[in-house]
């Protein structure tokens, strides 16, 4: 049947394309509104294609378990994203399609879903994450989009659900391979419905991306979804965008304000060099992240407007900015000495490595260690300098030292490897890196204290 929209059916002809009870199908457009037939000058019901496509959709999915206000919530849920319901294939919340789109279904292997409550369903997403069951995960979220706004979903199951794995993996209860498989679940049902958010219908333009080297996309791909649903049209540029990329594709699409999020030290700074040639540009930054959480002085280094600590609140931040203009709250200027230090570790940083290698080359430390932590400090440093403020690395290191704690990983090691750095730091460098001198003078002898 198609979709026409002209009323042309009276009442029983309804009733024997449906088969519904007419007083079943009078209660459901009395208390929900759903369909909404035309009358004509005697009163009388007229039913159009589509209306009758909306009563078999209503019915299939009373089939399938929904009660009937479930229905119509989910019916209305899919037009506010933008979606048309009649061409949304919703599958059952007990059943999936095979990959191949085969007309067989293929059960749940595991237990049934019987919680309906959000934190219920987010604990049984994780569980089937954790399980690399990818049916009862993918069956979950179907269960929750059915009974949740999407963006509710997104928000108290999908991110609440990640950032528990996370915790897991960094407690050492969960593999990188579990967790990288839920992130790629999660990123996946997100950019589907970032697809199908509607067209814009509102004035203005939103960039959204991630400064160089930051790889965490959930939070500005949650914007972009959230943005779109509100009307706005908003570019998404996803992960890693360097800055000159970013400069070339501002002047082509001449965007009202760039929104940029990080979540590490290093990507912080990334962040900062972009909000400075914005400011110099006269163009709006909203910015965010973990790391301006972790360490709120940080605003005070980035000329742009910070959307808050709560992801569910920086959109109606975001309405704010296009609607006000504010102007950009001032920031700190990072002192001169930082900025000489931060020149003068990048000419001697390999020169430092070098000495360091050298002295640690007969301990058990392991190569994949040494590598790995020459990298992530001396991206660290370089980023705390730029920052403005080195202290920001004492954060960085206590969540390193309690990393390897979790993973069995032996405790002496990150104390002989930052002081044998700090002996090397002290030979290779000058007065002009006295900054990251005494930070490492004093990291060094607060390890050695513990041991």
């Amino acid at each position: 049947m198609t979709t026409n929209m002209t009323p042309t059916y009276n009442l029983k002809v309804v009733v024997q394309e449906t088969s519904i009870k007419p007083d079943t199908l009078r209660a459901w457009e009395r208390r929900y509104g759903l369909p909404e037939p035309k009358r004509t000058e005697g009163k009388h019901r007229l039913y159009s294609d589509y209306d009758i496509a909306i009563i078999k959709w209503l019915m299939s999915r009373q089939e399938e378990g929904l009660s009937i206000s479930r229905a119509v919530k989910l019916w209305h849920s899919l037009e506010k994203s933008g979606q048309n319901p009649l061409a949304t294939r919703i599958p059952s919340p007990t059943t999936l399609k095979s990959p191949q789109n085969h007309s067989t279904t293929v059960p749940i292997p595991v237990n049934p879903i019987n919680g309906s409550t959000v934190t219920e369903l987010r604990a049984f997403w994780v569980d089937a994450c954790l399980q690399f069951n990818e049916a009862q995960a993918e069956g979950v979220l179907t269960k929750a989009f059915a009974l949740y706004p999407a963006e509710m979903v997104v928000l108290e199951l999908l991110q609440k659900g990640l950032v528990r794995i996370g915790e897991l993996w960094y407690e050492n209860k969960a593999t990188v391979q579990q967790e990288h498989f839920a992130s790629a679940l999660a990123m996946r049902r997100l950019n589907t419905l970032v697809t199908a958010a509607p067209p814009p219908n509102r004035p203005g333009k939103i960039m959204v991306a991630c400064p160089a080297d930051e790889h965490h996309v959930f939070a500005p791909l949650f914007l972009t979804l959230s943005l779109r649903y509100q009307g706005w049209e908003t570019i998404y540029l996803g992960a890693n965008v360097p800055r000159d990329y970013l400069e070339s594709t501002i002047a082509t699409a001449k965007p009202d304000v760039i929104v940029m999020t990080a979540q590490q030290l290093h990507t912080a700074a990334s962040l900062f060099v972009v909000a400075q040639f914005l400011q110099q540009e006269g163009m709006m930054l909203a910015y965010g992240g973990r790391i301006f959480n972790q360490a709120p002085l940080l605003r005070r280094r980035i000329p742009g407007h910070f959307l808050g600590e709560q992801l569910e609140t920086a959109v109606s931040q975001i309405d704010y900015l296009l609607a006000e203009r504010p102007f950009t709250p001032p920031v700190d200027s990072v002192p001169e000495s930082h900025s000489r230090a931060l020149h003068q570790f990048r000419t001697r940083q390999a020169a430092i490595e070098t000495e360091l290698w050298q002295a640690l080359e007969a301990s058990d430390i392991p190569y994949e260690e040494l590598t790995n932590a020459n990298l992530h400090l001396a991206k660290d440093i370089s980023a705390a300098l730029t920052l403005g403020n080195i202290s920001l690395l004492s954060e960085e290191i206590s969540w390193t030292e309690k990393l390897l704690l979790n993973y069995d990983m032996p405790a002496d090691h990150l104390a002989r490897y930052l002081s044998a750095y700090n002996r090397a730091a002290h030979h290779i460098l000058g007065q002009e890196c006295a900054p990251i001198l005494q930070w490492l003078d004093n990291i060094a002898n607060e390890k050695a204290e513990k041991q």
